[in-house]
């Protein structure tokens, strides 16, 4: 077994990415929210405290990798939490190819002569080669930028108040003397804090990689993120307010924290926080090939994406799916020959949806799981102000630039196509073969293979089966089980599996109710199975190995409180009830 995550190197994976958008959230807010943009950015780490409850007790009662799909898959359908995991990788592509350019444009502008373009494929094919190696290593080095980077923004902090101390109130004074920008100072902040909520992108990480953490960790990387968030961002504008006029801020947009740099402690300076730019916008990319890694794996185990992603090098590593991820990522980089504007429609709209699903996931959890034991819980009225607040960002975004929206579905397409065509494979493949019956008679000679190795597939794909461990459950909420089984998941048998220590507790009418069920559902041969022992983690993996069917076919229904194990420990069972 590789070694766990401890909280430092944890939240240095995910921290490179949020803690990456302090170089360019304060100018995005500014130009919408003007002086006011400091407390748009505050507003956006109250928001964020919110979600630090709700990812806590989503992931907190299911530590399993995924987010949002993960969240999703428990409570609803498959084809739900799919639409999640499509958004999900959305968001992972744009934020690695718009921070791999991001970041090489930062070097360009230390070093002219510096190729943009090819620098950026060469990054993105290192932290490639960084993931297959393993999420120890990338941890390393994920670690050494987060240090660098928060000695950077301290040095910075620092210069910039000194430089304010020893300038007076002057500029900061004219910037908020300046007419509002907007209608009023409400219009401001809601602009601003629209676009200042894609400060928060990274947050959703660490729960794509929790099996990964040592236990107790997760909760600490989400505190560790919006402590560095609540902090530097509001800062980082507030600071630029006080160097800066604000009509002077859009002229430097792109590398204001440099500029400010520049402004405070000379040319060397400047120079240290393009360097640092150039390294956590490196580290962001390292993010989402991790948050890929885990995500891919989940759905993969799930029969969501092809099971060829999962073959392993020597390493022990799904060495799969970072070359997959990458080759996505340099296809789209060639396509828009490095002007990245579009894409950024891509990241708006799938990051805050992905967020927005998540809250979703944590209010089916609440109603559906209400058993399931969890290690802290939101509030019903912190989790509605959340999920408020970011549809609310999601239409401000989409007023701003109702481009990004075309530009969205024009990516989401295709992407979610694959997934439609894995999760309806059975059918499809059904299809096609009764139009090779009809359509194609007269070549049935040459066809013949064809039909051969689809019915060989068809076969494949039903000849999966799945287990139910019932511990007495009644026949309403069997029939739920085999609903849930019948609609989501291809097979022709099920065990209905319960665990006894006295054969005198058994319960006859359960008997009975799974015969009223074999007859309910002819397709599937429900088979019921008496077995002496304790449910546990080693009865699991016992029957997994002896039966030859992987642990996340398996199925229990929501544990209570008084359940000895927690659900992460049956080593990826699934809820279906």
């Amino acid at each position: 077994m590789s070694k766990k995550l401890s909280e430092f190197p944890a939240t240095a994976i995910c921290g490179n990415d949020i803690s990456s958008s302090c170089l360019y959230v304060s100018a995005l807010a500014i130009g919408y929210a003007g002086q006011y943009a400091w407390i748009s950015l505050l507003i956006v780490a109250a928001v964020l405290f919110l979600f630090r409850k709700i990812y806590g007790e989503v992931v907190g009662a299911l530590p399993l990798n995924g987010g949002a799909y993960n969240a999703l898959l428990n409570t609803t359908s498959k084809s739900t939490a799919s639409l999640a995991a499509t958004l999900t990788l959305l968001s992972y592509m744009a934020t690695a190819v718009i921070s791999a350019s991001e970041g090489m444009y930062y070097v360009h502008s230390l070093w002219n002569g510096w190729p943009v373009i090819t620098a950026t494929i060469l990054l993105l094919l290192f932290f490639m080669v960084l993931t297959i190696v393993g999420i120890g290593e990338s941890a390393n080095v994920a670690s050494a930028i987060f240090i660098f980077h928060i000695f950077s923004l301290v040095t910075l902090s620092t210069f910039c108040l000194y430089h304010f101390y020893e300038n007076g109130l002057g500029i900061i004074t004219a910037n908020f003397d300046r007419p509002i920008q907007g209608d009023s100072v409400v219009t401001a902040l809601f602009l601003g804090f629209s676009a200042a909520m894609l400060g928060i992108s990274g947050f959703e990480s660490s729960a794509n990689y929790v099996e990964e953490q040592e236990k107790g960790v997760f909760r600490k990387t989400l505190r560790n993120m919006w402590i560095v968030v609540s902090v530097f961002n509001p800062l980082m504008a507030f600071l630029a307010l006080s160097l800066i006029p604000i009509p002077e801020v859009a002229t430097h947009k792109e590398t204001l924290l440099s500029y400010m740099g520049e402004l405070s402690g000379g040319n060397g300076l400047s120079i240290l926080i393009s360097v640092d730019a150039a390294l956590v916008l490196s580290g962001a990319v390292l993010t989402s090939f991790v948050g890929v890694k885990g995500l891919v794996e989940r759905m993969t185990l799930d029969r969501i994406l092809p099971k060829l992603l999962l073959k392993k090098n020597k390493r022990g590593s799904y060495y799969r799916i970072p070359i997959l991820f990458f080759f996505m990522c340099l296809s789209i980089l060639l396509i828009t020959k490095g002007d990245l504007s579009a894409l950024a429609g891509v990241y708006t709209i799938a990051f805050l949806s992905v967020m927005a699903l998540f809250g979703f996931g944590n209010f089916l959890l609440k109603i559906r799981r209400k058993r399931l034991p969890r290690p802290e819980k939101s509030s019903w009225s912190g989790l509605f102000l959340a999920v408020i607040a970011v549809i609310a960002a999601l239409v401000g975004n989409m007023v701003m630039n109702p481009s990004y929206f075309e530009v969205f579905l024009e990516y989401l397409g295709p992407s979610f196509l694959i997934v439609f065509f894995m999760l309806n494979r059975n059918a499809i493949l059904t299809f096609l073969l009764t139009i090779t019956k009809h359509c194609f008679k007269p070549l049935d000679r040459y066809i013949g293979q064809i039909n051969k190795k689809i019915y060989k597939t068809i076969i494949d794909i039903n000849s999966q089966e799945f287990v139910f461990f019932t511990h007495g459950d009644d026949i309403a909420t069997l029939n739920k089980v085999m609903l849930y089984i019948s609609k989501n998941e291809p097979t022709k048998k099920i065990k209905v599996v319960t665990t006894y220590m006295d054969e005198v507790y058994l319960s006859e009418q359960l008997e009975k109710d799974i015969e009223v069920l074999d007859r309910e559902y002819p397709k599937i041969d429900i088979e019921y199975l008496k077995l002496k022992g304790v449910f546990g983690p080693e009865m699991v993996q016992k029957l997994s190995a002896d039966w030859n069917i992987p642990v996340n076919f398996m199925f229990i229904g929501s544990p209570d409180d008084r359940f000895p194990y927690k659900v992460s420990e049956l080593g990826g069972v699934r809820l279906v009830i």
